[in-house]
């Protein structure tokens, strides 16, 4: 992991309180897996740094390209920089999807701000020839992004809480219709959608990016762990390290 101040060469709004920034530097030629994250340091007046999935990577540019909602003051703090400003930036940080050697038809489902790593993802498996199909989900259209640049890779279905777009429910009411298309899921979004996703595809092979708070983001501080089963002997994984990314049966959710 690469401490560095990264250049802001673009920041735009792309949906409701949801926000694209471009940052250039030498963490983006590091990027191994997609759904590895970078660590912020907003300004002096927060003490942590924000933890924030890396969308897009453009190693040639060495550019990466990150999505974040404002949850709190931080990414608030974070929407009133300009392009042209620099960030302390720790990363990449934490272990990323894994594209097994076997993998032909996956599968991916995304929930909220759980969209963007799999975007890069998305991308990394067309590029191997992978056929994709993607399911979106969001609260309403007002707050959905990256619609048509997953189009651009497979068949997209967006469902949203008030069927504003797409089909109104929840991502589970279509990938449960999607059963036997696919050999391999992968899925980033809260945890109630994480849970029910893995319930309901218990018997398909499924890889989790788990979205927990982080204190230091390289395993020291203990804030950011999650369970494993009762017959691991460790009892727990670090979110920041041992993830995000984990099995889908590794975590208990």
């Amino acid at each position: 992991m690469r401490r560095e101040w990264m250049e802001i060469v673009e920041h735009s709004a792309v949906a409701k309180d949801t926000y694209r920034m471009v940052l250039k530097g030498q963490i983006a030629e590091e990027v191994k897996d997609p759904g590895q994250f970078v660590h912020i340091q907003v300004s002096d007046r927060f003490f942590l740094r924000r933890p924030v999935s890396i969308a897009d990577v453009h190693p040639d540019k060495s550019e990466i390209t990150l999505l974040f909602k404002v949850l709190g003051d931080g990414t608030q703090a974070l929407t009133e920089k300009q392009t042209g400003d620099k960030l302390d930036v720790l990363g990449p940080g934490g272990q990323g999807f894994p594209i097994e050697e076997d993998v032909r038809e996956a599968l991916i489902v995304g929930g909220g701000i759980g969209v963007p790593p799999l975007y890069y993802l998305a991308k990394q498996l067309v590029e191997q020839g992978i056929k994709v199909t993607t399911v979106l989900g969001f609260r309403s259209k007002e707050e959905a992004f990256l619609v048509e640049e997953f189009k651009e890779l497979g068949s997209v279905y967006v469902t949203t809480d008030d069927g504003s777009l797409g089909e109104q429910g929840l991502v589970t009411d279509r990938t449960g219709e999607l059963r036997g298309s696919f050999d391999t899921y992968f899925s980033c979004g809260p945890t109630v959608m994480l849970k029910a996703i893995a319930n309901q595809l218990d018997d398909v092979r499924g890889y989790l990016s788990m979205e927990e708070r982080m204190g230091c983001g390289i395993g020291a501080c203990f804030a950011c762990v999650v369970h494993t089963p009762e017959d691991d002997e460790k009892g727990y994984r670090r979110v920041c390290c041992d993830g995000p990314v984990f099995k889908a049966k590794e975590v208990v959710l």
